[in-house]
């Protein structure tokens, strides 16, 4: 049972697309301890801060790990249905040849958005989470021991479908980038916060439906800045292209720093 939002995370498994799942993932977090405190609020915010506290180490870890190898790793964050996986097909096929490029996939259930990457040519690891509504560290850290990334590839963690959790699991990543569909609402930087907070980048997806639906860019944008004023906005179409370029060149920039 996971402190911080009580979803049950236990029983997380890692599978290579393809191939026989690698030993499960299973958590041996502080948080499995019970003390014995007649104050349940504060044994709450003690427990989650454990769990916060553990995560940013191997966090730094991971981050560490990546850096000695020169791998950027980014992790992509959405509501479920926002197009990241159709943006990853994209990328991984414009971007194919210049640089490796691999994909740890994160879902509760099913491969099948790491059958989809692995039809690009691309190598992916499905992270399972059960009844779990996020990626830790330490699952991503039991992928990259099953990726095996060679040097100076570009990694795309694609998290859990899901608004809340994620923005306060550190992965070890260059960079997390929150993906916004057009058919979602311009208000919802404004409606979770926590995860436009800790956004570097915004990329508002499905522009190619804008004269079909009610959503103003202008106005998602300055919510997202309300919350975060440096974080850089960018609208993307995944499916016909328009925008993308912007987009590659944003990985650049952020590789390089």
């Amino acid at each position: 049972m996971c402190a911080t939002c009580g979803c049950g995370d236990d029983g997380a498994t890692v599978t290579i697309a393809g191939e026989p799942p690698v030993p499960g993932h299973h958590h041996d977090h502080d948080h499995h301890d019970h003390p014995h405190s007649h104050d349940g609020q504060r044994e709450t915010v003690s427990l989650e801060q454990r769990v916060l506290a553990k995560n940013d180490r191997l966090a730094q870890q991971n981050r560490d790990w990546l850096a000695h190898r020169d791998i950027a790793a980014f992790n992509l964050t959405s509501s479920p249905g926002a197009g990241k996986t159709t943006l990853l097909e994209r990328t991984i096929g414009d971007l194919r040849g210049r640089t490796p490029i691999a994909v740890i996939e994160g879902d509760q259930e099913t491969l099948l958005d790491a059958e989809r990457i692995q039809a690009t040519g691309c190598r992916a690891v499905q992270i399972n989470t059960g009844p779990g509504c996020h990626l830790d560290a330490a699952m991503v850290r039991t992928a990259l021991d099953a990726l095996g990334p060679e040097p100076a590839t570009l990694l795309f963690i694609e998290n859990v479908g899901n608004l809340v959790c994620p923005a306060m699991f550190d992965l070890g990543e260059r960079a997390m980038v929150v993906i916004i569909s057009v058919t979602e609402g311009a208000d919802k930087p404004l409606k979770y916060p926590h995860m436009f907070a800790a956004a570097k980048l915004v990329l508002i997806n499905k522009v190619d439906l804008l004269p079909y639906v009610d959503f103003d860019l202008d106005v998602c944008t300055a919510n997202a800045r309300s919350v975060n004023p440096r974080v850089d906005v960018l609208p993307v179409s995944a499916t016909t292209g328009q925008g993308v370029a912007f987009w590659y060149q944003w990985i650049d920039d952020t590789v390089k720093v």
